[in-house]
């Protein structure tokens, strides 16, 4: 009698800000293509990390799913959020309801995507710095099962979270995360497990895509990937590699904060003679997040305001009223009265104030849970400030010596970014793409509602299996 065969086991890789033009600097993953399947990508809008990776967990658009970005407006809270964590912000079932509705032993990990904390998959790492009682913030991050943490901290040393994101971003995060997601493949032997790696986020953000700095970050990362895709190809795992979005040239900043105030439109508060943007007396602002901006607007009598002080601002391709969400499936209540879609060179800054000497003390700092909106500023040292390196020494002196620190190093000058995204794509080059070392898995061309489904496929769980849950309970241990 044959033994039963249980789900094929999957590996899925977000490998950020991945395209057609940088494939060609990567040739273990060009290499799923070539020997495998690939397919052009049809993203969301907003194509930003939060909506995109909700959309392939989910099959829905932002409309259904309710992540309109990064973050928004929490009207019930009164307070601009970005980058929560809580996996119950997402409606829809995810990729592993579905499965388990098949075969109830799945077993799922989840390295590093985002909205992680809360979920219910068996295996979790995420990104989770230390808040300190006396302010200060050291890197760290969470697992579950709570015994994760300790294994992977002996294996691979404390999360990097300062290689993760700040002007210090770099390789050692993604190689950290690659590492983590073989020894829990190893260790754990999950049947699907989805890694986020974010690397070529932040070279193409700073010189932009076409800068050969960008080239080799594409590159490197191919490098520090090159044993998973060993160890998934050696586990007979299918491997599936995927981007949110590409990253296209940025020369423009929009301050569309600032015209919002300029109208009278926007408010501030003052404190310790430092501005806080308003939002409960504000008639009308921004959370801007890249090439997305959601529009708040408190009366209804104020939208065409709103529109006359916007339709005009240069850097501003669309302006999405009811009929426009609707059009682009982000007609969602968390969703602004007005989206606003920068022109293809352009980006919204977050900045709210008028003079520089009146920022808030977050403005120069890696703050992004403080931040009324998306800095990728915050990316560089101040390139104006003579001492900027001087004072990160210094800082991280401190912080070595377990002194509070701030690490004041972030220009409030926009002017440095190269790369930006969140606006679909005008060409599939610069577009995301779906690779699978499966032959003939794909159509020439996918939309991200699809990948929900293409996973159920890959897995064999569009039909019934027989495997029982103790039966799959008791891979997962061995």
């Amino acid at each position: 009698m044959t033994e039963p065969q249980g789900p094929a086991p999957l590996l899925l890789l977000d490998v950020v800000g991945l395209t057609p033009r940088l494939l060609a600097h990567m040739p273990r993953l060009a290499a799923l293509g070539e020997q495998g399947s690939r397919a052009a990508l049809d993203t969301v809008l907003p194509a930003v990390t939060c909506s995109v990776q909700a959309t392939f967990l989910t099959g829905r658009t932002p409309a259904e799913h309710g992540i309109v970005g990064n973050g928004w407006y929490f009207r019930d809270l009164g307070e601009i959020l970005l980058w929560r964590q809580s996996h119950q912000l997402i409606d829809g079932e995810r990729v592993w309801d579905a499965a388990r509705r098949t075969d109830p032993g799945y077993t799922v990990a989840n390295i590093c995507w985002w909205y992680a904390m809360g979920a219910d998959t068996d295996y979790t790492v995420t990104p989770r710095p230390v808040y300190y009682s006396d302010g200060r913030k050291e890197p760290d991050c969470y697992t579950r099962p709570a015994a994760l943490h300790d294994e992977l901290t002996e294996r691979l040393g404390t999360f990097p979270l300062f290689s993760y994101w700040g002007p210090g971003a770099g390789l050692a995060s993604s190689r950290w995360i690659t590492e983590a997601t073989r020894y829990v493949m190893r260790s754990r032997n999950p049947d699907l497990t989805l890694a986020y790696l974010p690397h070529l986020d932040y070279d193409l953000q700073r010189f932009g895509p076409d800068d050969p700095r960008s080239h080799r970050a594409a590159a490197d990362l191919d490098a520090v990937l090159a044993p998973l895709l060993d160890d998934a190809r050696a586990q007979g795992r299918t491997v599936v590699a995927l981007s949110e979005y590409g990253i296209t040239p940025a020369r423009r900043p929009v301050d569309i904060n600032r015209a919002l105030r300029r109208a009278g439109l926007l408010q501030v508060h003052t404190q310790d003679g430092m501005e806080y943007l308003d939002p409960h007396a504000s008639r009308v602002f921004a959370v801007a997040d890249h090439q997305i901006a959601h529009v708040y607007v408190r009366r209804p009598e104020d939208q065409e305001v709103a529109r006359a002080v916007l339709k005009d601002l240069p850097g501003v391709g669309l302006l999405l009223d009811e009929d426009g969400k609707k059009a682009h499936h982000l007609d969602h209540p968390r969703s602004g009265e007005l989206v606003a879609v920068a022109e293809p060179d352009a980006w919204f800054t977050y900045y709210y104030w008028l003079d520089d000497a009146r920022a808030p003390d977050f403005a120069p700092l890696v703050e992004i849970h403080r931040k009324p909106g998306y800095d990728p500023a915050e990316l560089f040292l101040d390139p104006l400030d003579p001492y900027v390196r001087l004072r990160a020494a210094s800082a991280l002196a401190r912080k070595k010596l377990g002194l509070r620190y701030r690490m004041s190093v972030v220009p409030l000058d926009p002017s440095p970014v190269r790369g930006t995204h969140g606006r679909l794509p005008t060409s599939d080059d610069d577009a995301p793409l779906l690779l699978c070392s499966a032959p003939g898995a794909t159509p020439p061309r996918l939309a991200a509602t699809q990948v929900k489904q293409l996973l159920l496929d890959l897995a064999g769980l569009s039909g019934d299996t027989t495997r029982t849950a103790p039966d799959r309970q008791a891979v997962a241990r061995r």
